[in-house]
């Protein structure tokens, strides 16, 4: 039995590049959410900083759905 260490180590790298990604996207959505928060607390409009959370929220979303469909196929 071998290992191919080399294809070892890029899928390691690949997921934990991912996974750093999808976590700092799922961040700044909840940041944009929190800046909305602290706006509505001012009496301020904070649309922008709303669109931006969603938008991260649905590239969350579409992140695991291609992995789900990896998984499955």
């Amino acid at each position: 039995m071998s290992i191919d260490w080399s294809a070892l180590a890029s899928v390691f790298g690949v997921s934990l590049a991912v996974t750093v990604g999808l976590v700092a996207l799922f961040t700044l959505g909840v940041m944009g959410l929190s800046r909305r928060e602290r706006a509505v607390a001012q009496g301020d409009s904070a649309t922008l900083a709303v669109t931006g959370a969603y938008v991260c929220f649905a590239g969350c979303a579409a992140a695991v759905a291609y992995g789900i469909s990896l998984i499955v196929a």
